[in-house]
Formats: C-alpha cells, sequence, structure tokens
C-alpha cells in the first residue's frame, strides 16, 4: 500500500506534468488573479457559476512551482459541477487542514493529500496560491471588500 507520501508526490507530478483545466473560459462569470512576490507563483483563476450557484466550468491559468500548478489543477477538478456552498465548506476544510485545525465532516478527497505540508510554512503557500487563499475564497464568499492583505485581485461578473 502507498504511503501518504509517495501519495503526494504521485500527485504532484501527475497534475504538474498534465495539469486538468489549464485554459481560458470563454464566458467566466468569476475571475480572480493571485501572484506570491516571495516565490513567483502567479495563478488566474476563473469559474462559470449558472443561477443556481452551481460551478459548471472552471479553469486556470499561470505559472509556478509544481506544488502550486498541482493544486491549481486538483482544486479545478474537485469544485467542477460543486455548488458555491459547497465550495466554500471544501475551502474551510481544506484551510483547516494546512494550518492544522481540522474542520470535522469535511470530505477533502484527493485534496487530503496535503496535509503533510502544514508542517512546511512556505511549501503551504504554494499550495494556498495555487488552490484558493485569498482568490477562491474571496470568490466563494462574496468578496473580502478590499480587506485582503495579498497581491490577489478579485473580479467577480467578469
Amino acid at each position: 500500500m502507498a504511503t501518504t507520501n509517495q501519495m503526494y508526490q504521485t500527485l504532484i507530478i501527475e497534475h504538474d506534468r498534465s495539469p486538468r483545466n489549464y485554459k481560458r473560459l470563454d464566458a467566466p462569470t468569476h475571475h480572480a488573479e493571485g501572484r506570491n512576490p516571495l516565490c513567483g507563483d502567479e495563478v488566474s483563476l476563473e469559474l462559470q457559476v449558472d443561477a443556481e450557484g452551481r460551478i459548471v466550468d472552471v479553469a486556470f491559468q499561470g505559472s509556478g512551482c509544481a506544488v502550486s500548478k498541482a493544486s491549481a489543477s486538483l482544486l479545478t477538478t474537485t469544485v467542477q459541477g460543486k455548488t458555491v456552498t459547497e465550495a466554500r465548506e471544501l475551502f474551510e476544510g481544506f484551510h483547516g487542514l494546512l494550518t492544522g485545525h481540522p474542520v470535522p465532516g469535511v470530505k477533502l478527497g484527493k485534496l487530503e493529500v496535503f496535509g503533510g505540508l502544514a508542517a512546511y510554512p512556505m511549501r503551504v503557500k504554494c499550495v494556498m496560491r495555487g488552490l484558493i487563499c485569498p482568490r477562491f475564497r474571496a470568490v466563494t464568499c462574496g468578496g473580502c471588500g478590499g480587506r485582503c492583505r495579498s497581491s490577489s485581485r478579485i473580479l467577480t461578473a467578469a
């Protein structure tokens, strides 16, 4: 049976070499960008959310380390088809996992392999930049109102 570390390495390599949803959407309803000035990771995330609040399509583009690219790829495969509420719950659970404060009852699926990174703050930033914080959270929670302390820009109704 594969160890968590082996699964983590396999998942990172797979999603870095063949990222899912690495594209642009024709008609995104939500768009967010983020940049980590310390390492140079840059990610642009686009969502198409229907009138019922379901994420019908999602895409990302950007550059960065393998962890950043793989986590963005995995996010897009995880949230597609979910409601905005489900995506928000996923964010809270994933953020809790990475910060050492797990949220009971949230099923993270393959995202759980990133749990070991909680001990490595610089790698956590790569995962969060590529995944959800603060760009995705701001998209799904209605926006930060400019209060985020990051270099991210949130544009709803793209």
